[in-house]
C-alpha cells in the first residue's frame, strides 16, 4: 500500500470580491424578477389562456395545407441556401482567423473581428436590416442566415484549424510546400469532419431561425404562423407548427445519421 496521505481539500471562506459578485447577482436577478412582475397570480392566469388556446388550437386545420407546404419549401430553401453560401464564405474567413493559417497578426484580427460581430447580432436584428436593405420576402432571409452562419461556423472552423496535429503540416512545409498548399494538403483535410458537423448543425440552426425570421417578414412559413396567430386563427396556427415540428425532427435525424458515417 501507498504511504501518501490522503488530503482533503479544506473550504475556503469566499473572498470579499466573491461576496460582492454573489449579492450583486442576487440584485441583478431579483431586480429582473420585479421587473418582470412576475407573481403566482399571473403564472396561473397564463396557465388559463394557454389551455384557451389549446382548446382552440386543437384539431389542428389543414385545409390550407398546400399553401402550408409550399411555405415550409420556401424556408427550407431559406435555410439551405444561406448555410450554402455562409459555409462557403466561413472556410476563407476561418483560414485568415486561424493563427497557424492567417498571414500576419493584423489580418487574423480583422477576420476575427468580422466574425464576431457576425456571431454577437442575432439572426433577427440582421433579418430587420436586410428587410430594410432588401424588402419583405426570402432574400432578407436568406442574408441573416448567412450572417449568423457566418458568426456560427467560421468560429468552429478556425478553432479546429488550430487544433489539427501539426506533423502532415510540418511534413508538407519541410518539402518545400507554401502556406495554400499546406492548407489544401494538409489542414483542410484533417479538418473535414469537423466542418461538416459543423455544417450539418448550421442547417439545423438555421431551419430553426428562419420559421423566426419569417415573424418579422423575412419569408417562410413564419409569415404563415404570424398571419394565422394575428387573425386568431389558431387551428391553423397549430398546423403550421406541426409542419415545423416535424421537419425540424426529420431532419435532425437525418443530420444525425449523416454525422455518424462522416465522423
Amino acid at each position: 500500500m501507498s504511504d501518501q496521505t490522503l488530503t482533503i481539500p479544506r473550504f475556503r471562506s469566499p473572498s470579499p470580491v466573491a461576496w460582492i459578485i454573489a449579492v450583486g447577482f442576487l440584485a441583478f436577478f431579483l431586480q429582473g424578477l420585479w421587473a418582470a412582475d412576475m407573481s403566482l397570480d399571473r403564472l396561473q392566469q397564463g396557465a388559463v389562456n394557454l389551455g384557451r388556446f389549446l382548446g382552440q388550437a386543437m384539431p389542428p386545420d389543414f385545409s390550407n395545407w398546400y399553401g402550408i407546404a409550399d411555405a415550409m419549401w420556401e424556408t427550407l430553401n431559406i435555410a439551405i441556401v444561406g448555410v450554402t453560401f455562409g459555409c462557403l464564405f466561413s472556410i476563407p474567413l476561418a483560414i485568415l482567423a486561424a493563427s497557424n493559417t492567417s498571414p500576419n497578426r493584423v489580418v487574423r484580427s480583422i477576420a476575427r473581428l468580422v466574425i464576431a460581430v457576425s456571431r454577437t447580432i442575432p439572426d433577427l436584428i440582421w433579418a430587420l436590416i436586410f428587410v430594410v436593405a432588401v424588402g419583405l420576402g426570402p432574400l432578407a432571409g436568406i442574408l441573416a442566415i448567412i450572417m449568423d452562419t457566418i458568426g456560427f461556423a467560421a468560429r468552429f472552423y478556425s478553432e479546429r484549424f488550430e487544433e489539427v496535429q501539426k506533423g502532415p503540416s510540418e511534413a508538407l512545409t519541410s518539402t518545400g510546400a507554401g502556406r495554400l498548399s499546406v492548407i489544401m494538403g494538409a489542414i483542410l483535410p484533417e479538418s473535414f469532419a469537423s466542418m461538416t458537423a459543423t455544417s450539418l448543425f448550421s442547417v439545423e440552426k438555421a431551419i430553426r431561425s428562419a420559421v423566426t425570421l419569417g415573424l418579422v417578414g423575412a419569408g417562410g412559413i413564419g409569415v404563415e404562423l404570424s398571419t394565422a396567430m394575428r387573425l386568431f386563427r389558431y387551428d391553423d396556427a397549430a398546423a403550421i407548427i406541426l409542419v415545423v415540428l416535424v421537419a425540424v425532427i426529420g431532419f435532425e435525424q437525418l443530420s444525425s445519421s449523416i454525422r455518424k458515417r462522416v465522423i
